[in-house]
């Protein structure tokens, strides 16, 4: 009797030839569009310390509390182990190896990189386009305060995606504005959701502790209902904050690129301040975002760093296929199909391996 086939753990996927072709051509169109902007890539292990994303990302966040693939190794010398966790997202995995070398140290300090293919592993619910294991493509800008660098980051994102043949693409644009305007929309938050916190869902109760911001980006139809007639973030930015959206948009509509204000944009995670931004494509359904940004200025001084201000974007390949195919797209096939040289007799086998190694 033969003992039962194994299949890859729930949350994962393989890619046959067919497949790999398709990503190949997709990665092909992100290095060149990443090398026409100026940036180069950098490769991180697919694990850190787990302390990296209890301080970049914040402690009270859903991937650290929720979806974190942590382990203890074995006791060193020291008679104790070490607390490392598989990569959940690429940012401050970057901002490590940049600190951990020194190339964010020199006073005006630029740096522009990017990663591809890159695995990501959270513990979450599989559903489509979203993994246990899945990978993105991922650009990070650091040393460039100015919404120039905002903007550039959200161009070469299309591009990307209009040179892979993705149509039907809307760009949604938010401000989180500064920790000033952070702090201040967050209390406005807490005092609109207070008498109202028995409606909302288990999830938004605790974060109504923790991080309110996140209350707007729940699914759930009670926190929908519930936070019909909140303030919209914008109200509260800093006129730092508003200066600095102001000429986001200028740029954008001087680049002619379509975009709607979407107060309810969050992110999940802490080190996120000023401009956000996410593309939806038609093809995916509800779940319809294949990628998105934002600028994060005080991430590299949380991880021990100087203040050097960054930007940059995340865009899942699976769901970039997905959108691809559900939109009709034909992908060029990079394989390149050899030429078959045949000796017929035995004298002609000398002249075939010339004409092979010719």
């Amino acid at each position: 009797m033969q003992p039962p086939r194994l299949k890859a753990p729930k949350g994962t996927q393989d890619f046959l030839p067919e497949q790999t072709r398709q990503w190949q051509a997709i990665e092909r169109f992100a290095r060149e569009m990443a090398a026409l902007y100026g940036f180069e890539e950098i490769r991180t292990p697919i694990f850190e310390d787990t302390a990296l994303f209890h301080r970049g990302v914040g402690e009270t966040t859903d991937i650290v509390t929720k979806e974190t693939y942590s382990f203890e190794t074995r006791p060193g010398s020291s008679g104790k182990g070490r607390s490392l966790t598989l990569r959940p997202e690429g940012t401050a995995p970057v901002v490590r190896a940049l600190l951990e070398a020194g190339r964010l140290d020199p006073p005006g300090a630029v740096e522009k990189l990017y990663y591809l293919s890159t695995p990501m592993l959270r513990f979450e619910r599989p559903q489509k386009g979203r993994y246990h294991q899945h990978h993105q493509f991922g650009i990070e800008a650091f040393g460039i305060a100015e919404p120039e660098q905002d903007v550039e980051c959200m161009l070469l994102q299309l591009d990307f995606y209009t040179r892979c043949g993705l149509r039907d693409l809307t760009l949604h644009l938010n401000s989180l504005g500064d920790a000033e305007s952070k702090a201040r929309y967050s209390a406005a938050l807490r005092e609109f959701f207070a008498p109202r916190v028995g409606q909302l869902s288990e999830e938004s109760q605790r974060r109504l502790e923790t991080n309110p911001l996140r209350i707007l980006d729940s699914k759930d139809p009670r926190d929908v209902a519930v936070r019909e007639g909140a303030a919209a973030n914008l109200d509260f930015l800093s006129e730092k904050s508003q200066e600095h959206f102001a000429r986001v948009c200028s740029l954008l509509d001087d680049a002619k690129v379509n975009y709607q204000i979407n107060p309810s944009l969050v992110r999940g995670l802490d080190y996120y301040t000023e401009t956000l931004w996410e593309f939806t494509a038609a093809g995916l359904g509800s779940q319809d975002a294949v990628g998105g940004g934002g600028r994060y200025d005080n991430l590299v001084e949380t991880l021990g760093g100087k203040s050097v201000p960054g930007v940059g974007f995340g865009s899942g390949m699976e769901r970039l296929l997905i959108a691809l195919e559900a939109q009709g797209a034909i992908l060029p096939d990079p394989y390149i199909r050899p030429v078959w040289v045949i000796a017929q007799s035995p004298p002609a086998r000398d002249e075939a391996l010339r004409l092979l190694r010719s």
